[in-house]
C-alpha cells in the first residue's frame, strides 16, 4: 500500500518506521527540515517496545513531491490538525482514505471538515508514550493498541481493510462501530494524565506514585467519564481507577506528550484534552471543575514557556 504520514514527530514516526518495514511503501511528509533531512540522510530510526531498526523512506516538507496514495495518515497535533489537512490535496486520489490520529476531541471534525466525511476513518492510539530522541529518531515505551472507526456510521469493509495492514506491521488494532466511544475512551487517560504530568513535570509512573498528584489525576479522569456520559456516550467503565491504572502501569517511564511540549516551548493540546471536559460539560448542564482548573493553569504556564 502507498501510505503518506503527514506529521512524523514521535507517534507519526512509530507508524511511519512500522508500516515501512512491514513493505509498504511509505512517505514522510512533516514541516521539519531538520528530522526530513535527518531521514532523507540516514533513515529513519523507530526503536523501544516494538525492537530496533532503521528504515529507509521518502521525506519531504511538501506533500506534491509524494502525488498520490491509497492512505494518508494525518498524525500531527491536535492544534495542527487543519493545517495538515489542508495540505493533502496533492495526495488524494478518488479512492485514496484519510485516518487521522490525534488525542482529545475536536481534531477529527476539523479533518473531516476539509477531507470530506465520507474519505475519513479516525483512530485512536493508546498505550505507546512516544518521544522524539533526536531528528530522525523516535523511541516508544509501549505498544498496545491502535483502535480504527468510520468518522461517519459503524465499521465498513475498508476500515477492515486498513487494520489488517496496520496489524501486518506489528500494531494490535481493533475496529469498532462508534467513533465517539473511542475518542472518550482515550479521553479519559489523556486527561487523567496529559494537564497534572505537564504541570508537576512527571512521567506517568511518577503521577501514580504520588498521592497528591495521583487524587487530582484520578478527578480529571472521573469528571471526564461523567461528562462522556451525560453527553450520551456508551462507555462501559465500571471502574475509572482500575481503568486508567491498566492503560498506565505499562508505560511508567513515559512523559506525556503535552510534557514535552511544555519543556520544549511548543504550544500544548491541553484545550483539546482537559479543556475539551468542561466545553462539554457545559453542553450536559453540568461542570467539570478539576479539568477546568488544570487547563487554566497549563495554560498559565505555557504563557510563560518561551515559544
Amino acid at each position: 500500500m502507498r501510505i503518506a504520514v503527514v506529521g512524523t514527530g514521535a507517534m507519526g514516526s512509530v507508524y511511519a518506521g512500522l508500516l515501512a518495514a512491514a513493505g509498504n511503501d511509505v512517505s514522510a511528509v512533516d514541516v521539519d527540515a531538520a528530522h526530513v533531512e535527518a531521514i532523507r540522510a540516514g533513515g529513519l530510526r523507530v526503536d523501544g517496545a516494538s525492537g530496533d531498526r532503521v528504515v529507509r523512506i521518502a521525506a519531504t516538507t511538501d506533500p506534491a513531491d509524494v502525488g498520490e496514495v491509497d492512505l494518508v495518515v494525518i498524525a500531527t497535533k491536535s492544534m495542527q490538525a487543519r493545517a495538515a489537512a489542508e495540505s493533502t490535496p496533492p495526495l488524494l486520489g478518488r479512492e485514496t482514505t484519510v485516518l487521522t490520529i490525534q488525542n482529545g476531541l475536536g481534531a477529527a471534525d476539523e479533518v473531516a471538515a476539509v477531507v470530506g466525511e465520507s474519505r475519513l476513518v479516525v483512530g485512536v492510539a493508546g498505550g505507546f508514550g512516544a518521544s522524539m530522541v533526536a531528528p530522525g529518531h523516535a523511541h516508544h515505551h509501549g505498544f498496545e493498541l491502535v483502535r480504527l472507526g468510520e468518522h461517519s456510521g459503524p465499521a465498513r469493509e475498508r476500515t477492515e481493510r486498513i487494520a489488517d495492514v496496520w496489524r501486518a506491521a506489528g500494531f494490535t488494532v481493533a475496529t469498532y462501530d462508534d467513533v465517539r466511544r473511542l475518542q472518550w475512551e482515550k479521553l479519559i487517560c489523556n486527561a487523567c494524565f496529559a494537564g497534572i504530568g505537564g504541570l508537576l513535570e512527571m512521567t506517568i509512573g511518577e503521577v501514580l506514585a504520588s498521592p497528591p498528584a495521583w487524587s487530582v489525576a484520578l478527578r480529571c479522569a472521573q469528571e471526564t467519564l461523567d461528562v462522556g456520559r451525560a453527553r450520551g456516550v456508551a462507555l462501559a467503565i465500571d471502574d475509572c481507577e482500575a481503568y486508567v491504572r491498566h492503560y498506565a502501569e505499562p508505560i511508567p517511564g513515559a512523559r506525556p506528550s503535552l510534557l514535552l511540549d511544555l519543556l520544549a516551548g511548543r504550544p500544548t493540546e491541553v484545550e483539546w484534552i482537559n479543556g475539551s471536559v468542561p466545553r462539554e460539560a457545559a453542553l450536559a448542564g453540568t461542570a467539570a471543575p478539576a479539568n477546568d482548573v488544570v487547563t487554566r493553569l497549563v495554560l498559565a504556564k505555557q504563557a510563560r514557556q518561551p515559544l
